[in-house]
């Protein structure tokens, strides 16, 4: 980007920020989150750091502070507000922990670390212990009085336990359960819902009529002094939160002392998870060098104190460029546009690409290539890009025109009545096939160790597979032609795939890949198709008796072998069976019986009986059948004490895996649901667990560790 080019960008980040700020901060509404805030702002640090001639002391960066409503007296802070100097990773922690030992040379230097509550920053004043005043952090040099609204708020004395004269500053904020019982009366009211819970405590402050933020049942830490008649009582920031404690002003108590920045940058990450527990919101750790006159050698920026930092969490949220858009071809021929994106780090890892859902979003979001975009990841959701900024454009953003035939294959797609995607018609597209070997080996399906889309994709180029069942046909001589292959791994991989010949209904349903039939639909059908299998018989009979009544399906000279003793089944359980077992109930049952399985319906029974009456994948079931694949089931362990029980899964199980864990749920007798609602039972946390957990806590789910979820299924 050359300086003309910068110049425009820095104008319309200047003021896409201060139109941002000012619904943030002064409306006490917004509709986006912090994070995409801080993303816009750090894109603009970093032009003006690269054109430092185009910094202009009207810039975001160049101001502490927002703007004042205008509705309430404005009156000067006592002491000036300075701004916290963001870091959004372990990186930006260690940069500052060097930059400040530099400042100290030979002094040790201990931390504080204490929870950043997301909510309004006030400053109380105290007169000889009694309440005074209270201020918004305003401009950073004056402020809003809101001395009868924070009055209200209980955990703010009228009097200190001491007559002690102090200006002690803190934040204001919104419990999770009062802001759940806020929204809902507000929906009942007919009124628009707060965003969060900050902008709910801000909206509560800046009330004229006090009764009504006494009513909100709002709360106050207290963490930073400014002018007062203690400075001399107070040596380390540890002496301060004490300090407050014995006056009387509450503080967090779940602030600890460190003696290193890996210490610290441990704390931080074990907040990552810990966060959606707590009955308030926060969005960081606000890290400070505990000796108070090591402050003073240290000192501040302009903006910034050097011996205090703010640790963001990894945002869910950010802004970035959409360089361009592609097509993705699915396995059911599906075409998905695909943003691809300005590498921008989200939710702990870096994202270049965001799913953009269909031809209707597009146009509905009015996305353009060269646009800044809004993305999210919620933990172990796929991206996907949920607003433009387009405040932003320049005019030379280009509109994305949808293509008439496949990127593929060139053939013929359609769009049916009804459906919001474009499909590709052609069988033979070589991407459909491509995917849908994918699926068959992914993680939910037949999960064969070894055997993962590069491999898929070796075998498919020399020809070695042709359909899904010819992977059970394959020898250790076929694995050694291929790249990459060793004698060791090949005939790890080949014994690999001979233990996935046995397999659960449930999984070899879904892996079949059968348009719209989910896991857990694939669940519902494999429960019902045992049932009726069962109607023959007290157990699920052996595979090879339903077999015989298959010939008729095929030609003459493709007639099934079910001579007992040339099966494979002689030594299977009585509830193994075939796919040819399968093929004979699904037809049996037939489309309306199918239809009327609870949690199936039309579309999955339609798409189920396509499926089943096709003729190739009548052959393809007859394949299975011949290199002998074996399905079970096993219902009968499901337990009383977890059925109708619903749980969700969120971030990564490093442990079980999300298959395994979906597994032991519906062995179980629960079931698995995609969001948090206030039916859900159990939220399941791995690693970056993200908005799902946070919800849950904030409806108070019960929230479950991976080692606490594997204890109660043990």
């Amino acid at each position: 980007m050359d300086r003309s080019e910068a110049k425009i960008r820095i104008n319309k980040l200047r003021d896409e920020i201060k139109k941002r700020n000012y619904e943030y901060f002064v409306l006490d509404k917004s509709n986006v989150s912090e994070a995409v805030r801080d993303s816009l702002k750090r894109e603009l640090i970093e032009l003006e750091n690269f054109f430092p001639d185009l910094i202009d002391e009207d810039s975001p960066t160049q101001r502490v502070g927002s703007l004042l409503s205008g509705k309430f007296d404005k009156i000067r802070h006592l002491t000036a507000k300075k701004s916290l100097q963001d870091a959004f990773s372990e990186e930006d922690v260690r940069e500052w922990g060097e930059r400040i030992v530099k400042l100290v040379p030979n002094e040790k230097i201990n931390f504080i670390c204490e929870l950043k509550i997301d909510g309004l920053n006030i400053t109380v004043h105290y007169k000889n212990g009694k309440y005074v005043r209270a201020l918004t952090r305003g401009n950073g040099k004056e402020g809003e009085d809101v001395t009868h609204a924070v009055k209200t708020i209980e955990s703010v004395p009228l009097e200190l336990n001491e007559p002690v004269t102090v200006e002690a500053s803190g934040e204001v904020f919104m419990p999770k359960k009062s802001f759940n019982e806020l929204n809902k009366e507000r929906i009942e009211s007919g009124e628009d819902e707060f965003a969060n819970p900050r902008n709910a405590a801000a909206g509560s402050i800046r009330q004229l009529d006090p009764q009504i933020a006494a009513a909100r049942n709002l709360d106050m830490f207290f963490y930073e002094l400014g002018e007062s008649n203690i400075e001399d009582r107070i040596k380390k920031q540890e002496d301060l939160l004490n300090e407050f404690t014995k006056i009387g002003l509450k503080t967090n108590h779940e602030w600890k002392k460190f003696g290193s920045i890996d210490e610290v940058i441990k704390f931080c990450q074990s907040w990552h998870e810990k966060r959606h527990e707590m009955q308030y919101e926060i969005d960081g750790i606000v890290i400070k060098v505990n000796d108070r006159k090591q402050h003073e050698k240290m000192g501040s920026t302009a903006k910034f104190p050097r011996f205090m930092l703010a640790y963001k969490f990894p945002a869910e949220q950010t802004t970035t460029m959409l360089e361009d858009i592609k097509i993705q071809v699915g396995r059911t021929g599906v075409l998905t546009p695909v943003a691809y994106l300005k590498p921008v780090k989200i939710a702990g890892s870096v994202v270049s690409r965001a799913t953009l859902h269909n031809e209707d979003e597009i146009k509905k979001k009015d996305v353009r290539i060269g646009d800044t975009v809004i993305i999210q990841k919620a933990g172990d959701i796929i991206p996907e890009v949920v607003d433009v900024l387009k405040d932003l454009r320049i005019g030379n953003e280009r509109e994305f025109v949808f293509p008439q035939s496949c990127p593929v294959c060139d053939g013929p797609v359609e769009r049916k009545e009804g459906e919001s995607a474009y499909r590709c018609i052609n069988d033979d597209c070589p991407a459909k096939t491509r995917r849908n070997f994918h699926h068959f080996v992914s993680k939910a399906a037949f999960d064969i160790d070894g055997l993962g889309e590069k491999v898929i994709d070796q075998l498919l180029t020399f020809d070695l597979i042709s359909d899904t069942a010819d992977i059970f046909g394959l020898q250790v001589a076929d694995f050694m032609t291929l790249s990459l292959f060793q004698e060791k791994r090949a005939q790890n991989l080949y014994e690999a795939i001979q233990m996935k010949k046995r397999i659960s209904l449930e999984r070899f349903l879904f892996a079949l890949g059968i348009r719209h039939l989910g896991e857990k639909a694939s669940y519902d059908l494999a429960k019902f198709v045992v049932k009726n299998l069962k109607k023959s018989g007290a157990k699920v009979p052996k595979y090879q008796a339903m077999a015989k009544a298959q010939v008729s399906l095929f030609d003459e000279d493709e007639k099934v072998d079910a001579n007992p003793a040339e099966t494979p089944a002689e030594t299977a359980a009585n509830s193994d069976f075939s796919s040819l077992d399968l093929l004979t109930t699904i037809l049996e049952l037939g489309r309306e019986r199918i239809y009327n399985i609870e949690g199936v319906g039309d579309k999955v029974a339609g798409a189920v009986m396509d499926w089943f009456e096709n003729k190739a994948n009548q052959k393809l079931l007859k394949k299975f059948y011949d290199f002998s694949l074996v399905l079970f089931v096993d219902f009968g362990k499901e337990k009383e004490a977890f059925s109708a029980k619903t749980f969700v899964l969120t971030g990564t199980l490093e442990t079980l895996g999300r298959s395994q864990a979906k597994e032991m749920i519906k062995n179980a007798g629960g079931s698995v649901s995609s969001s948090v609602s206030s039916h859900t039972d159990y939220v399941v946390v791995g690693e970056n667990p993200g908005s799902k957990a946070k919800k849950a806590g904030e409806l108070g789910v019960t929230i479950l560790t991976e080692a606490e979820f594997t204890k109660m299924f043990s």
